[in-house]
Formats: C-alpha cells, structure tokens, sequence
C-alpha cells in the first residue's frame, strides 16, 4: 500500500498587474492554497484559489484525516473529509481546503502509476476549447479592446468581459468589445450577479444586438426563479450560465432542476476537488446540458478532457498569470484549445519555489 506520510501546505498572495472589478466586488491581490502530498517517493500537487484560512482548516483538520491512508483511496479519503468539516460547514473555506487536497491526491494517484492524470481519469477528447475571461470594469475601453483583440490573435474564439458596474456604461463598453474583436471571436459577459430580473432582461436584448452568445449570472445565481426565467426570454443563440459558486452535488441538482441554466457551471477549486467536479458532471450529463469549468486552467484541461458534456473551459486572466508564474508544466492554448500534456506524469506540474517564495502569505 503507497500510505500518504505528508501533507505540506503553503499559501502565497499575488498582486494583481492591474486594479480589477466585476460588478459585486473590487480586488488587487489573489491568494492561492497549495498542497503537496507524499507518498512512495512521489509528490503530488493541488491548489485552491481562497483565502489562506483554508490553510489552517487543512492543517488542524484534514491532514489527520489524509495522513496514514491508501494514496489510492482518493474517493474514501475525500468522503472521510466531508465528515469530518460537519460542524464547520461544507460550503466555503472548507470545500476549497478539501478541493486542494482532493487534486493533490488525484495527481500523486496519477503520478504512482506513471499516468498523466487525464489518462487516468479517462479521456474522451485530446484537448478542451477555451474561453478567454478578463476585460475587468476597471479597464478603460481602450485596455478592453486591447485585451480581447490580443486573445482573438492568439486564436481563441471565445472572449468574455465584465459588466454591471455601472450600467450607464455597459451597453457601450460591450459595443466597443464587439468593434475591436469584430467577428473573429464571441463575446461573452458576466455580470456577476448584479443585475435585477427586470434589468437583466432589458441588457440581454440590448446585447444581442452586438451578437452576445453567454450570459453569465445575469442575476443572483442563488435566484433559481429569475435565471430560469431569463434563460427562458432571452434572444435565441444567448446561453445563460451559472453555477461557479456551487460547493455540492445538492447546488448543481437544484440548479438543473430548476431549469435555470443553458450551460452549468463548477469549478474544482470550490466545489471539493476533482471528485466534487466530477458530480458536477455526472449530474450535467444526466440532465444533458453542456458543463463548462471556472477559472484554474491548470487543472480543469485535464478533468474536461474526461467529462463528456464539458464545452469549455476559462482562461482566466489572473489564473492562467499566476499559473505561469508559480509552476513549471504550465499548458498553453493552441489555436483555442487546451490539450493535456501526456508526455508528464499527473497535472504535469512542478512548483518554481524560489519564485513563489517571494509572495508566501
């Protein structure tokens, strides 16, 4: 039996290149939760994108749930873990410590068997299409159209953009997207939640007319009522997406059977890991609506290229950076699309730690 002998954690804070905001809040730093688990020789590597109090919940009440155990009890392991947060609460900080413990272990099973991770969990497709997602309320229109322009030359055909802040301005900054990428690429915008049903409706005709195709949380994603019915008014050829903040199987089932969306949403950083992700699209498969993954690039190339009803994943600016910056193996898009580097064991990941070490939290 490989037995997990250690569980190390660290958490490093990134300053933004730029100031950035979406409708609902403002920020000028990520932090990012990584874990390393050793068993047989091996390491195996798993991050979360949170607040560094994630780190002491792994640390205080996880790794004595993780350390000791069958490396390949990946499942067991992360049902062991849900028990044991029961009194803290399974939404928030305890599902992004259990998310970045739960993709360490499923690299270092990957990794002990000699395996590139999608190869393990089994693919169905060499490489998943990206979307590149930024275009920040904070940018000038000139950065915006700057950024997304820049995306289009690189051959990515998706592009997504910020609204919501200040709704004076949304109809003409989305105008001014469609001006600088022209028709090479479409355009999607999140408006994170900030609109009313009313507004929402109103936006998504006045979007259409620049050929908008996504609609991401138009309202709140915990209004199941207003999603449904704006995905059921909106023009033809919109898809309505939510469901980044789901954190169980209960959020993605409630969400379906509501009808509320075109295309569901989840993110393993959140949502308890690669196991919690793969729910998601268990449950996205048997409601047939296409699943699309949340930011963390790194991670999501491989589990897509495993889940059938995956469509996409997003090439998040401040992820795909920080990315870059801490880890060797980083996967970069061609033309599009993410393929899966199956020369390297796992993730394909090796953390720079002199060049972490400078933003350690």
């Amino acid at each position: 039996m490989d037995k997990i002998t250690q569980l190390d954690v660290s958490a490093y804070t990134i300053p933004t290149d730029f100031p950035e905001a979406d409708a609902t809040i403002e920020w000028d730093s990520t932090t990012i939760v990584i874990v390393e688990a050793h068993a047989s020789g091996h390491t195996g590597i798993g991050f979360t994108y949170g607040d560094r109090a994630a780190a002491g919940v792994i640390d205080r009440v996880l790794s004595p749930i993780v350390l000791g155990r069958d490396a390949m009890a990946v499942r067991e392991i992360w049902v062991r873990m849900l028990r044991a947060v029961r009194n803290i609460g399974r939404p928030g900080i305890a599902s992004h410590a259990i998310a970045a413990i739960d993709v360490a272990l499923w690299d270092l099973k990957a990794r002990l068997l000699h395996l590139p991770l999608v190869t393990l969990l089994g693919a169905v497709r060499p490489g998943i299409p990206v979307y590149a997602s930024g275009g920040f309320t904070t940018y000038s229109v000139a950065q915006l159209q700057e950024q997304l322009a820049a995306w289009s030359d690189l051959g990515i055909t998706m592009l997504k953009m910020k609204v919501g802040s200040n709704t004076n301005e949304d109809v003409e900054r989305v105008r001014a997207a469609k001006q600088a990428i022209d028709n090479r690429a479409e355009l999607f915008v999140d408006a994170n939640g900030a609109y009313t049903r009313k507004q929402a409706l109103d936006f998504a005709e006045m979007f259409a007319a620049y050929d908008v195709r996504w609609f991401e949380e138009p309202v709140s994603s915990d209004d199941l009522e207003g999603l449904r019915l704006i995905r059921n008014r909106a023009p033809a050829g919109m898809n309505i997406a939510a469901g980044e903040y789901g954190y169980d199987a209960t959020h993605f089932r409630k969400m379906l059977d509501a009808g509320a969306v075109d295309v569901l949403q989840a993110d393993a950083t959140r949502c308890a890991g690669i196991t919690g992700f793969l729910e998601a699209a268990a449950l996205a498969d048997s409601h047939h609506v296409p699943l699309s993954a949340h930011t963390a690039p790194s991670i999501h190339a491989h589990v897509c290229c495993s889940a059938p009803e995956a469509c996409h994943v997003e090439y998040f600016h401040d992820h795909v950076r920080i990315e870059r910056m801490l880890f060797d193996g980083v996967i970069n898009p061609v033309e599009g699309v993410l393929y899966p580097d199956t020369s390297r064991a796992g993730l394909g990941l090796e953390i720079k730690r002199t060049d972490a070490e400078k933003y350690a939290a």
